[in-house]
């Protein structure tokens, strides 16, 4: 088996630790630790190791799913990673029993792309990708294209939604179409839904469609607790149930302290918070869309805290314009050809407020001064 580098990762390997400003990071500011109980008693495993059954059970009631249909994580990537190892990483498994599993054994994946690059990445390890492109500028999640892909072997159809690094949120109706090409194919309908509920009105589940619906999620990206590492799966019991079995060999258990402070953030708190990241949100989405006005750019108006935004002119893609940026105002943007889009890069702006603009404002001066720099080339030329 054959993984591709993790391009965006290395990336940030080696622009972040040096950079002054990380303006490529997808999710919210993060929350201070003050602000939840940190005490989660003795220092051991999480048992049962596959999450706490009350606690499983509350955040399946958000799916109409069972405590059994839910797996606690560390993170979305190992939720997804899990997932496809359970779809197509173990082929003809059986139960404990010596039973059939009761999960498909196709060995192909219908990715929707662009996207975050684990998710075609991982199952192009395991078995065979089609990729379903986004068109700019809206790029509209095609459920035909996505029925056109899909094979007799398909395992899995992977979206994200909203999708990374669009902001695309694509509409409850052409999900429901993708879901339905699932049925068809008795495939599954895996959904990355890490950003969802920083959406005003937050669409129904993936996994609460129906027996085809898995959802993966974390408190990452939404609720601002990225070092919590704690996600889960949501969706049917024996996909759910073969994921756990890979995770015995993976980390086991979920974060004792990822699953003590996730029980307060989901509890009470929850609606607090979530208020509280969607309005920053929002004030960061116009600040950024009047930035990208100002500097004749072109966007899609995301769902989310980033954006795949082109490169401005005088640089040769964007991969010169970033490394331009990292280097001349230390800050970090994301080019857009690892999402396959050499003509874009991705900026995120769920960070605070104050270092948002500061970044803008160094971006700013990059692009004014190399616009100053090619209207000086242009006129020394001309009078040559």
């Amino acid at each position: 088996m054959r993984i591709d580098p993790f391009g965006l990762e290395r990336w940030f390997a080696e622009h972040e630790h040096e950079a002054d400003i990380m303006l490529a990071e997808s999710g919210i500011r993060s929350l201070d630790a003050s602000r939840f109980d940190l005490d989660p008693g003795k220092l051991g495993y999480v048992i049962p190791t596959n999450g706490d059954p009350e606690f499983r059970a509350s955040v399946g009631d958000r799916y109409d799913r069972s405590a059994d249909e839910v797996l606690f994580t560390c993170g979305t990537q190992e939720a997804n990673f899990l997932t496809f190892l359970s779809l197509l990483g173990d082929e003809g498994a059986v139960d404990g029993d010596g039973g059939e599993s009761g999960v498909g054994s196709g060995t192909h994946a219908v990715v929707v792309t662009p996207t975050y690059q684990a998710l075609h990445a991982v199952p192009d390890a395991f078995g065979d990708v089609t990729r379903v492109e986004l068109e700019p500028p809206e790029w509209e999640l095609d459920p035909e294209a996505v029925a056109d892909a899909a094979r007799d072997d398909t395992a899995v159809i992977v979206a994200n939604n909203p999708n990374n690094p669009t902001g695309r949120y694509h509409d409850e109706a052409a999900m429901r179409a993708a879901y339905d090409v699932a049925v068809e194919r008795d495939a599954y309908l895996l959904c990355d839904e890490v950003y969802r509920l920083l959406a005003a009105e937050p669409q129904p589940p993936v996994a609460s469609y129906g027996a085809h619906g898995i959802s993966t999620t974390s408190l990452t990206k939404a609720y601002g607790l990225a070092g919590l590492r704690f996600g889960w799966i949501a969706g049917p019991e024996p996909v759910v149930e073969r994921a756990w079995r890979w995770k015995d060999y993976t980390t086991i258990s979920p974060s004792l302290f990822g699953q003590h402070v996730a029980k307060q953030a989901l509890g009470r708190r929850e609606d607090r918070i979530l208020s509280e990241n969607r309005e920053l949100a929002g004030d960061h989405r116009d600040r950024v869309a009047t930035w990208v006005d100002e500097h004749d750019l072109d966007w899609l108006d995301p769902v989310g805290v980033n954006a795949f935004v082109t490169v401005p002119d005088g640089f040769a893609d964007a991969e010169d314009f970033c490394r331009t940026v990292v280097e001349e105002a230390s800050v970090v943007l994301a080019p857009g050809h690892l999402f396959g889009f050499p003509d874009r890069f991705r900026i995120g702006f769920g960070l605070p407020t104050e270092e948002l603009e500061d970044g803008l404002d160094r971006v700013s001066r990059v692009i004014e001064d190399h616009t100053a720099e090619s209207d000086s080339a242009a006129t020394t030329g001309g009078d040559a």
